[in-house]
């Protein structure tokens, strides 16, 4: 090969590496402007989280067997309100259980995926059963008591995905716990009565 075809050569290889220079720099500042864009929409729009409220809660049954078992029926009425004006949101997955002391004491039920719009409201009745649930023996020391007393806190909680819709914008998935206190007086022949309907914290 003579020397003015490697100098040839040398020049378009100069060429398309300058081009290919170019290119990734024209793709890289569009990448960073269209990141710059939904940071700004994000921060303008700034997605509030949803509010969730038990608004009813039956206990059709709460008996301890045995040293520490506990089988529980429950029936619960959640309700979630979308506080946003322009944001949407998806429930990709929303497990609803019961909780005492810490423990959960029932199965998760999972609840329908769905979209819910600006200031939307979404009611669920789920039932959440657990069956011969081994409690840790202070909890069913602590659970008789309880009954005695005349008073008993549940905690109905949910664990899901959900994801934020902007336009025709959608977020990634983002996890977010759901605690709602149930707070039942006990009468005798082990009527549990719900107190009020109680807001619920959101973590996201």
């Amino acid at each position: 090969m003579s020397s003015k075809d490697c100098g040839h050569h040398g020049y378009w290889s100069w060429k398309r590496h300058k081009v290919f220079r170019r290119l990734f720099a024209c793709l890289l500042c569009l990448i960073i402007v269209v990141l710059l864009v939904i940071l700004v929409i994000w921060l303008v729009l700034r997605p509030s989280k949803p509010k969730f409220y038990l608004q009813d809660a039956t206990v059709a049954q709460f008996n301890l067997s045995g040293a520490n078992f506990l089988s529980s029926t429950i029936q619960v009425t959640i309700s979630s309100r979308n506080p946003n004006d322009r944001i949407g949101i998806y429930y990709d997955r929303l497990d609803v259980y019961a909780d005492y002391k810490g423990q959960q004491i029932t199965a998760a039920t999972n609840l329908p995926p769905g979209y819910q719009g600006h200031d939307d409201f979404n009611v669920w009745s789920p039932y959440l059963s657990g069956n011969a649930v081994p409690l840790a023996p202070y909890l069913a020391v602590a659970a008789g008591q309880d009954e005695s007393a005349g008073f008993i806190l549940i905690y109905i909680k949910i664990d899901g995905r959900l994801r934020w819709k902007v336009g025709t914008w959608i977020s990634g998935p983002y996890h977010v716990n759901v605690n709602c206190p149930a707070f039942f007086t006990v009468a005798s022949g082990k009527e549990f009565r719900f107190q009020k309907t109680s807001s619920c914290s959101v973590d996201v």
